[in-house]
C-alpha cells in the first residue's frame, strides 16, 4: 500500500491480558498546495492522488472547470533545505490565459467551517465564485431519486474501502450515478479530502460539472462539503450523519438536494425535496 499506511506497535488489552503486536496505521502527512509558484493552502492528507486533490481543491476555489485550464501539476524539487524530494509539495500551473479570482479572501471566507466569519458571508462567497447553477442537465427531466435507491448506497461505500479495513482510520467519498452506478470512490484521513480527490479526477476527465450524480460522504455533511458539491455541480449530497445549519442554507440556497443520517432505509431529507421520491407529503414545522 506504499506510503497510505503505515506499522507502529501497539500495547493490546483484552479482558485482562497483555500483548504486543504490530498495527497498519493510515498515514497521515502534511501536502503543501501551490499555484503558479506561490504558496496557497497546506492540508493533512492520506498521501495518493495528490495531483487530483490538488486540482480539486482549485475546483473549490474557483480557479478551475475545465481539464484545459490547467497546464501541469508537478511535485515540487527541492522543498527541503537538503533540496530532496518529499513528495508533500505540489505546484500547480494554471494555463496560459487562466484568470485568477481572488481566492485569498474567498479561501478564508468559505472553506474552514471554524473562520468564524458571519454566515451570509460564507453564502455570498459560493454563490459568486460558482461556475454552474446546480441543475439536472441540459434537455433532460429531473433528477428523481428512490429513498430506497439512496438506502443501499453506504453499504456499497463501505465495501468499496479497502484502506478502511485494514486501518479503520479513514473517510471515504463516493460518487454514484443516478441510477445507483459507483463511478469513483476515494478514501483520506480527511473528508474534505476524499471529496477533493473525487473532483479533482473528474476535472482531469473533463466530465465537470458532474450534474445527475450523488456524492455520498462518510461522517457529516459540513458547510465545506456541501460548498464542494455545489462548485462541482452536483446535484445531490448524501451524508451518514448530520449536516451543520450552514450546510443546510447553502443548500436551500444553490438547490443542492441534501441529505443526512442516511442509515439503512431511514434518512433526513434537509433541502432539495424535489429530487426525492417521496411518498406521503413531508411533514409541517
Amino acid at each position: 500500500m506504499g506510503r497510505v499506511t503505515e506499522r507502529r506497535k501497539v500495547i493490546r488489552i483484552r479482558e485482562g491480558a497483555v500483548s504486543t503486536r504490530p498495527d497498519t496505521l493510515v498515514a497521515e502527512e502534511p501536502l503543501e498546495i501551490r499555484l503558479n509558484g506561490k504558496p496557497l493552502a497546506i492540508t493533512m492528507r492520506t498521501p495518493g492522488d495528490d495531483f487530483a486533490l490538488a486540482a480539486g481543491f482549485l475546483v473549490s476555489e474557483g480557479v478551475f472547470g475545465r481539464a484545459d485550464e490547467v497546464q501541469n501539476i508537478v511535485y515540487c524539487a527541492g522543498a527541503t533545505v537538503d533540496g530532496s524530494n518529499t513528495y508533500n509539495v505540489v505546484d500547480v500551473r494554471t494555463a496560459p490565459g487562466v484568470v485568477l479570482p481572488d481566492i485569498t479572501l474567498e479561501r478564508n471566507v468559505y472553506t474552514t467551517s471554524s473562520c468564524g466569519l458571519c454566515g451570509k458571508a460564507s453564502l455570498d462567497a459560493v454563490r459568486t465564485t460558482a461556475r454552474w447553477a446546480i441543475d439536472d442537465g441540459v434537455d433532460a427531466p429531473p433528477v428523481r431519486l428512490e429513498p430506497a435507491l439512496l438506502a443501499g448506497l453506504p453499504d456499497r461505500l463501505r465495501e468499496a474501502q479497502r484502506v478502511f479495513d485494514r486501518t479503520g482510520g479513514l473517510h471515504a467519498a463516493a460518487l454514484f450515478t443516478e441510477d445507483g452506478e459507483m463511478l469513483d470512490v476515494r478514501e483520506d484521513v480527511g473528508r474534505h479530502n476524499a471529496v477533493d480527490k473525487l473532483v479533482g479526477r473528474a476535472l482531469q476527465r473533463g466530465d465537470l460539472p458532474l450534474s445527475r450524480t450523488i456524492l455520498l460522504v462518510s461522517g457529516r455533511a459540513s458547510f465545506e462539503l456541501a460548498q464542494k458539491a455545489v462548485m462541482a455541480g452536483i446535484p445531490v449530497l448524501a451524508a451518514v450523519s448530520a449536516p451543520s445549519s450552514l450546510a443546510v442554507d447553502l443548500a436551500a440556497e444553490t438547490g443542492l438536494t441534501l441529505v443526512g443520517f442516511l442509515r439503512g432505509p431511514s434518512m433526513n431529507v434537509y433541502a432539495g425535496e424535489h429530487r426525492i421520491a417521496l411518498r406521503a407529503p413531508a411533514a409541517q414545522g
